[in-house]
């Protein structure tokens, strides 16, 4: 049974892994580019960024050092999450749904509210490799689900996440793995002529 994803069971690690989300062809032809969605490119310095950011803000937690040690896939998990941003945005665009400013705050609020404020928020996503300053784009991005839910139901919302995921013909570099298309996310690198992509080592909190 598929259940609804909210923003606050989110796991980078196991974003999709309830609904087959996200297929390619488990390689690409675009130098520099970690993963192609559509016309959109995912390049390997984006994704770095990223990566960093969460790495930054993990070094600096109270709990630093469990959570650099559970993050050992990092690299990987957040390249999903960047892949299905992108294929949620998409299928929004196509049924004329989108999130305001104003809608993405409000939310924002509630969900501070919930937890107990601005902190424990950062600390919540933080556990699922998910920075501060990348919040939003989460919470964004379930917004627009969960709209879509409203709108077409949660069966035919499945249907339609699965179609434009086809239709955008994801491609990823296969260093970071290859797709799983029966469960959306991505299997780590098996032949032993590609070099996976390198993956920080847990450091020690300062």
């Amino acid at each position: 049974m598929i259940r609804r994803r909210t923003a606050l069971s989110v796991s980078a690690a196991g974003l999709l892994a309830a609904v087959p989300l996200l297929t390619g062809c488990g390689s690409t032809p675009h130098p520099g580019a970690a993963a192609v969605v559509g016309k959109d490119r995912i390049t390997v310095a984006q994704l770095q960024s990223q990566v960093e950011d969460v790495r930054e803000a993990q070094r600096s937690a109270p709990q630093g050092r469990q959570l650099l040690a559970s993050s050992a896939r990092l690299s990987q998990d957040t390249l999903v999450r960047l892949i299905q941003y992108r294929v949620i945005e998409a299928a929004g665009r196509d049924n004329g749904v989108d999130v305001t400013r104003r809608e993405l705050q409000e939310r924002r609020e509630e969900v501070e509210k919930l937890l107990g404020g601005s902190a424990a928020v950062d600390s919540r996503f933080l556990a699922a490799g998910i920075a501060p300053d990348q919040v939003d784009q989460e919470l964004s991005a379930g917004l627009v689900r969960a709209k879509l839910e409203k709108k077409l139901g949660q069966a035919r919302t499945v249907d339609t996440l699965m179609k434009t995921s086809e239709a955008l013909r994801v491609d990823v570099n296969p260093r970071y793995g290859t797709w799983d298309a029966r469960r959306g996310t991505a299997r780590p690198v098996q032949e032993p002529w590609l070099r996976p992509a390198a993956q920080a080592a847990p450091e020690q909190p300062a």
